[in-house]
């Protein structure tokens, strides 16, 4: 097993799931402790890396592409502290952290982990319900029914409507967006019975946010409501084409002979014990110099074991 444990919380690896925990420090982020521990398959992976810098470095997951709906929420818009895929390393375990780095690594490639796009969610996204309230008004969603309430702060065009109660069935799209700059961010729901391109200060379906520090807990209302939307893969597959209502003549084609069947795939070579040897020399190294702790290394050194 591996595991980092920093201020800014601790990844534990076990050669099968990753387990993200957020940090009590008063600097880790709202939403990733609103969010709270993350259990992330292997297979919801497509990479790690790790960025040294002067006084701290920062560890990164990759996860594969429609694995995780709060990222498909989110579309790549948030900060790296609101990131729950990312972790503040101090620079004194910049050893540990490359350690963890190179066991994840190993362990994708020797799953054969593949870096495609994923066909259906893998993680299935915040837990309902939930409810919260930030810029305008306030988003609670039970599973099924989204409901958006205002307060004295929405335009009178739109609080004029009362409050709204969406079914599921009824929204085709979610969307969030950060304000940035001068401009005001949104939760805006796509309604199949009522499209409209009004701005969120107007849009009934849309609460407008304004920079504020609970406005990006709105992600995880617009994540938990993507979980359970058709997954992008589903809309994007070709329609199968359809079956001929009645046979047709026999053509040159159908009397040619069947192709032959695909070889099977060979199967994946057993670990390279020389590697494994050689890692744990490094592993040796790690604790002699004071990097890895007792704990670490014994952890790390059983772990490389049970592969020869």
């Amino acid at each position: 097993m591996a595991e980092i444990i920093q201020r800014d919380g601790t990844w534990t690896f076990d050669g099968e799931t990753l387990r993200l925990v957020p940090g009590r420090d008063k600097g880790v982020h709202l939403l990733r402790k609103s969010l709270g521990e993350l259990t992330v398959p292997l297979r919801a992976l497509a990479g790690i890396s790790f960025e040294h810098g002067r006084k701290s470095g920062r560890l990164r997951l990759r996860l594969r592409d429609g694995a995780d709906p709060l990222l498909q929420a989110t579309a790549g818009k948030l900060t790296e502290g609101a990131d729950p895929y990312q972790m503040t390393v101090e620079s004194d375990r910049y050893g540990v952290a490359e350690y963890f780095v190179d066991e994840i690594r190993n362990a994708l490639l020797l799953e054969q982990v593949p870096t495609s796009a994923c066909t259906s969610y893998v993680l299935p996204g915040p837990p309902v319900p939930l409810s919260v309230s930030a810029g305008d008004g306030t988003a609670s969603f039970d599973g099924e029914r989204i409901r958006l309430e205002w307060n004295w702060k929405t335009e009178d065009a739109k609080a004029s409507s009362g409050t709204r109660l969406l079914a599921l069935g009824d929204v085709t799209a979610v969307e969030w967006q950060p304000a940035l700059g001068l401009e005001n961010g949104c939760l805006r729901f796509t309604v199949r019975s009522s499209p409209t391109k009004a701005p969120p200060k107007y849009d009934p379906n849309s609460i407008e946010l304004w920079g504020f520090k609970k406005d990006p807990l709105m992600a995880l209302v617009a994540a938990a409501v993507q979980a359970r939307l058709p997954h992008p893969a589903a809309a994007s597959a070709p329609a199968a084409h359809p079956a001929p209502s009645a046979p047709s003549a026999p053509s040159a084609l159908d009397k040619a002979p069947a192709a032959p069947a695909a070889p099977e795939p060979a199967p994946p070579a057993e670990d390279d014990h020389d590697a494994l040897l050689r890692r744990l020399r490094e592993l040796g190294e790690l604790h002699q110099a004071g990097i890895l702790t007792d704990e670490e290394f014994t952890a790390a050194k059983q772990a490389v074991l049970k592969r020869l």
